[in-house]
């Protein structure tokens, strides 16, 4: 499912470093680190009328990513809000929008890897778009595992939300190939990881099952999902995965900020039930309670 340009987005407002400029007009130094080195945290947040969904566990995690990759002057969470609220006013936007936040390293003095070249302070940048949901999510999705493996913490820490998604795009790429929405992909040990955007539930006798967050992100919307499981009595639990459960489940979920909950129809060539009573009972509690999640700024 490709995205398509909306021709709404062609006269943006976008945020970067220190104000607002028009879409065309909106750039970073070809110095800057996101440029030179993929030297950047970024979140994806879901803007509803009663505000953003969750946005206080998103700038968390752009804090935590920042200080992990050593960071020396992330903007303070107060800083952040006022940038997005700015760019969400510029752009009249309250609904059906997606906002790409992301904080690179800054500019550096000159080309190199050495953090310490970076002398002009973080960039901050708040792109937001009229964007729905990626996924149609009433079709559901089809899905390829790939060759490509998630990383582990011993070769990139996935809870660091980084802008290297080359990883992620080399498994977009193969199910691409095969005409597949999606790639899955696995650990290093062999077991399911996620999809190359978004976390993945299995629904198997009554019971929701999602992988452990070794070599995936600890998605937001993951969270979500296990919360509203946990509150509505739905048995859920964190478990490695085999390719052959996943292909024998009676239902399969991805779950994310662009998509929120899209039911995966095909895994392999493997068709998946898209109509189990219990998964759908969990997309229709996710979209009962999802703005009750929502932040205003």
């Amino acid at each position: 499912m490709l995205q398509k340009q909306n021709p709404k987005n062609n006269s943006l407002q976008v945020y970067v470093k220190d104000g607002l400029y028009p879409r065309s007009e909106a750039k970073v130094s070809v110095f800057d680190s996101v440029v030179q080195g993929g030297d950047a945290v970024w979140e994806g947040l879901r803007v509803y009328p009663e505000g953003i969904v969750c946005l206080d566990k998103h700038l968390t995690r752009l804090e935590e990513s920042a200080k992990t990759l050593a960071f020396v002057d992330i903007p303070s969470k107060d800083t952040v809000k006022k940038a997005i609220k700015m760019t969400l006013d510029a752009n009249g936007m309250d609904n059906d929008t997606h906002i790409r936040l992301t904080l690179t390293r800054g500019e550096k003095i000159t080309s190199g890897m050495d953090p310490r070249l970076n002398q002009a302070g973080s960039c901050l940048i708040v792109l937001a778009e009229w964007k729905p949901l990626v996924y149609d999510n009433t079709s559901g999705i089809k899905v390829l595992s790939t060759s490509q493996r998630r990383n582990a913490p011993q070769f990139l820490d996935s809870k660091i939300h980084h802008n290297n998604l080359l990883n992620n795009i080399i498994a977009k790429i193969q199910a691409n190939v095969a005409g597949k929405d999606a790639g899955l992909m696995l650990d290093e040990r062999g077991f399911v990881a996620e999809l190359n955007g978004s976390n993945l539930f299995m629904v198997k006798d009554g019971m929701v099952f999602t992988p452990f967050a070794h070599a995936c992100l600890p998605g937001i919307t993951r969270a979500t999902v296990m919360e509203l499981c946990s509150k509505n009595d739905i048995r859920i639990s964190e478990a490695d995965i085999t390719l052959s459960q996943l292909y024998n489940a009676d239902g399969v979920f991805a779950t994310g900020t662009m998509g929120e909950l899209t039911p995966v129809v095909e895994i392999d060539g493997r068709a998946i039930a898209k109509e189990n009573e219990l998964q759908q009972r969990i997309i229709n509690l996710f979209s009962k309670n999802i703005r009750t999640f929502c932040e205003p700024l």
